[in-house]
């Protein structure tokens, strides 16, 4: 039996006017995802504890098996660990965005316009990165540079670490109430200030602006964390397992778990992403021995953040068309035995642009054992006018849910 995980980050959403009072799933187009739903087992699961923060690293340990209140130890050392850092105890990982805030004022009255400065590059956000760390950067201190606005910061016996907020929490507003405050946050603060200076004339955004896009003129720190550590995938589940994704947090997990993590050409983390890349390549991992693959498509979530409507549309559809229905095909010509489970980490809604810890609707499907489930299609309600529990899995600690899709 082949096992393939397909997660469409912040897939899930909530009902839009404009849609006709539907969510991007219902309206998209995805008929492989649909007749899973139709001949597999249907539920929701709750992959974030209630008290904790809807983040990615939280969500996706939950979604592989790993309790988030024993693991999550924030999402930048996971992070850190992609990119091939080493992190010692006394380390301390901060993500570092760059940003784009309105450029008129004094720096706490600015607005943050965008969390991601248009999705930057990675090599101009190296060149910024790197002028930041010339700067900025101390031999306890130094800034790295990740994929597109993600980036670190590895502190040595760093400060306590201040209760950052999230910069896609914020989008639109200004920054004076969300900075970091009093003695705790004020050397975190001055390190924002000071990038800003440094950035926001930098040749890197002088062209960016002639060629009409965002500058990615400061940094914004958030989510400190310290080493993390978690149990070997294969020794818990004794499965062979890779992961795909062009998101440094998910490679850092499966490293962490020591899983096969590939490194896929033309994967992006948005919409315009290689889905036909990521199916080869799962498909490859497979035949070549592997027992399990994470296939993690970031997307439909960038496109929640950014409130881009038909872009989270079609990143759903290409899931369906050029991943899901690409990897049937292949499994099945070749009369290999396989199990899906599909599903998104958390919900972001188009309407908050962010994440939110509703219960996700997931799908098991099994190619020897279909079943009828009785739902009409994959959405948020199954082809129902709203969320129902009724004849359905409901999984409250949503880690538990790897052990049902592995029967474990």
């Amino acid at each position: 039996m082949k096992y393939i995980v397909m997660i469409g980050d912040g897939m899930a959403d909530y009902k839009i006017e404009s849609l006709g009072n539907k969510t991007p799933l219902q309206a998209a187009k995805k008929p492989m995802m649909d007749y899973m739903a139709q001949h597999g087992e249907v539920g929701y699961a709750v992959t974030v504890p209630q008290g904790m923060v809807p983040e990615s690293d939280t969500a996706n340990l939950g979604v592989i098996g790993y309790d988030p209140t024993i693991y999550s130890k924030g999402r930048s050392p996971l992070e850190a660990l992609s990119i091939g850092l080493h992190m010692t105890e006394e380390d301390t990982a901060y993500r570092c965005n760059i940003v784009t805030l309105s450029e008129d004022g004094a720096y706490e009255d600015l607005t943050i316009l965008d969390h991601s400065a248009d999705e930057i590059t990675t090599p101009e956000a190296d060149l910024l990165i790197k002028a930041i760390d010339k700067e900025l950067g101390n031999e306890f201190k130094k800034f790295y540079t990740g994929i597109s606005y993600r980036h670190c910061l590895l502190w040595k016996n760093s400060p306590e670490p201040y209760a950052f907020m999230r910069p896609h929490d914020i989008l639109g507003k200004c920054i004076r109430e969300y900075l970091p405050k009093g003695k705790d946050g004020e050397v975190f603060l001055d390190l924002m200030k000071k990038s800003f200076s440094i950035l926001n004339n930098h040749p890197v955004n002088n062209d960016r602006r002639k060629r009409g896009l965002r500058p990615a003129n400061s940094i914004w720190l958030w989510s400190p964390g310290k080493k993390p550590q978690l149990p070997l995938f294969n020794e818990k589940y004794k499965i062979k397992a890779s992961v795909i994704s062009a998101v440094d947090l998910i490679k850092g997990i499966g490293i962490c778990a020591g899983m096969h993590v590939l490194d896929v050409e033309g994967v992006t983390g948005n919409y315009h992403t290689n889905y036909a890349g990521k199916a080869k390549a799962a498909l490859d991992e497979l035949l070549a021995g592997q027992d399990y693959v994470y296939i993690h498509v970031e997307a439909p979530d960038e496109c929640g953040h950014r409130a881009e409507i038909e872009n989270k549309i079609y990143s759903i559809e290409k899931i369906d068309e050029l991943i899901l229905k690409y990897l049937f095909e292949e499994l099945g010509t070749r009369n290999e035995a396989f199990k899906v489970l599909l599903m998104p980490d958390h919900p972001t809604p188009i309407a908050l642009r962010t994440h939110v810890s509703d219960p996700v609707p997931f799908v098991i499907y099994s190619s020897n054992n279909e079943k009828e489930s009785g739902v009409s299609c994959y959405d948020e309600f199954f082809g129902g006018s709203d969320v129902s529990y009724d004849g359905k899995l409901f999984l409250k600690n949503g880690y538990t849910l790897m052990d049902v899709f592995l029967e474990k």
